[in-house]
């Protein structure tokens, strides 16, 4: 067995134990028994991709069959045969100079890896975490979301059927559970979700000095200057927003927008989602808000922003009326220029709703993104060298896309992560192998002289 319901602490570290024992117990994993552990992960993908998309349909009411295949099954099958390819590379012990002898850099496996995700991508998060963990040579510890119970559920039931208890375990169960796991002496923790609950999560660890991997969010901004291709960039803009409905991480969150280019840039937006969305409330490919807690605090922002005077500009071609029987479904919405009081610029939005900040110069942008918590991403589009090194240099944020959005996320060849408020630390290949071994520096002195 490798999954426990409602595990008391107890449980948690009866396994956690027996996977510490386990991998004391015998030489690290080869190369090739990492290859094979991974092959066995590759396997769930392929073999069980329908009731993986079946399973997030279930849980979020309704999502789009096209994007649970693309962002849980072929993008962590990806990483998952990327990682396999790279692999053998990545181990190799790595040179260093030395006044001295001989000098070298050697990964080590940490011993056992905790995992806790979230709910928008769970398939994506615990296969691209997975991938990573055992790639370094780790046991694994995994604690889902019980926001997304059947596919908890269902990643519980697979991860049981391939792997022993001592190699991959899975824990459901609720917040008492998540806050339990936390809590326990892992070798490593990596954790994906909200900042306020990653400060919790932080502090659970400290008490055994567990280092942790927080991948958290924020506000990402997107600046679109005078110089881009601008109906190129308002599409590929509004198309990252409604993915999921914007329950990503790195979902565009805010818009800069030169002044004098807002109406167009909301004529645009309204001929994209007419082209890619002509109906909405039945649409199998518009995802639904994930539940009612959630649906009420998007509804909150709009109500909050109608009442403050913001102009809101709904993206419904059909003019559908979600008012009935529309399971928790949003209306994609443009908000004109909302003040800086208002709860939508306070919050990460992760919801399909889209506020539009107009500015005059460059500088009054990065002054802007500067005087917020760091983000998890940021977006560029424009092909002025100077202007974009401006943005480079002058903000910092875990990660840029530059000319479009959410890629550099899914680019296995640059770490993940974010920066302050946004998180600590990073993942994805090389860095992902990185972030779960020790780098342990290893010096052999020359020999004296005879």
């Amino acid at each position: 067995m490798s999954a426990i319901e409602s595990s008391p602490s107890t449980d948690i570290r009866t396994i956690l134990e027996k996977q510490r024992a386990a991998f004391l117990a015998r030489e690290p994993y080869s190369c090739d028994e990492r290859c094979e552990l991974l092959d066995r992960a590759i396997g769930l993908l392929v073999n069980h991709e329908q009731e993986i998309v079946e399973a997030l349909t279930a849980d979020f009411g309704h999502r789009s069959p096209g994007f649970s295949k693309g962002s849980e099954v072929l993008s962590p099958l990806a990483t998952l045969k990327q990682t396999k390819a790279e692999l053998a590379e990545w181990m190799r012990p790595e040179q260093r100079q030395a006044r001295v002898g001989e000098a070298w850099v050697q990964y080590q496996p940490l011993g056992v890896v905790g995992i806790v995700t979230a709910w928008n991508v769970p398939g994506y998060m615990v296969f691209s975490g997975l991938a990573g963990a055992l790639a370094a040579g780790n046991r694994v510890m995994i604690k889902p979301s019980e926001f997304t119970p059947h596919t908890s559920a269902l990643i519980a039931r697979l991860i049981r059927s391939v792997y022993d208890e001592d190699e991959v375990a899975v824990i459901v169960g609720g917040a008492e559970v998540g806050q339990t796991f936390c809590s326990q002496p892992f070798d490593h923790l990596l954790f994906t979700g909200a900042t306020s609950i990653g400060k919790h999560v932080l502090r659970a660890a400290a008490d055994n000095l567990v280092p942790v991997t927080l991948e958290l969010g924020g506000k990402s901004p997107t600046i679109i200057s005078r110089t881009a291709d601008f109906k190129d960039a308002v599409a590929k803009v509004v198309i990252g927003k409604l993915l999921n409905a914007g329950q990503l991480c790195v979902a565009p969150d805010y818009v800069f927008v030169p002044q004098e280019s807002v109406d167009a840039f909301i004529a645009v937006a309204k001929a994209v989602v007419a082209g890619f969305f002509p109906t909405l409330k039945d649409n199998p490919e518009y995802t639904s808000i994930i539940n009612a807690r959630h649906y009420e605090r998007l509804q909150g922002y709009l109500s909050e922003a109608r009442e403050a005077g913001v102009e809101l500009i709904e993206l419904n071609a059909a003019a559908e009326d979600f008012n009935e029987g529309a399971r928790n479904k949003i209306v994609p919405t443009l908000l004109r220029n909302p003040g800086d009081e208002l709860q939508i610029m306070q919050d990460e939005i992760f919801g399909p709703l889209l506020p539009i900040i107009p500015y005059d110069a460059i500088s009054e942008v990065v002054a802007r993104i500067n005087a917020r918590p760091r983000p998890l991403a940021l977006y560029y589009f424009g092909h002025d060298a100077a202007e974009e090194a401006l943005v480079l240099t002058r903000t910092c944020s875990g990660g840029v896309t530059l000319n479009g959005v959410l890629s550099h996320a899914s680019t296995e060849g640059l770490p993940f992560g974010g920066v302050g408020q946004s998180g600590m630390g990073a993942y994805h290949g090389i860095d992902g192998f990185r972030t779960f071994s020790h780098a342990k520096a290893v010096l052999r002195t020359a020999a004296n002289p005879a």
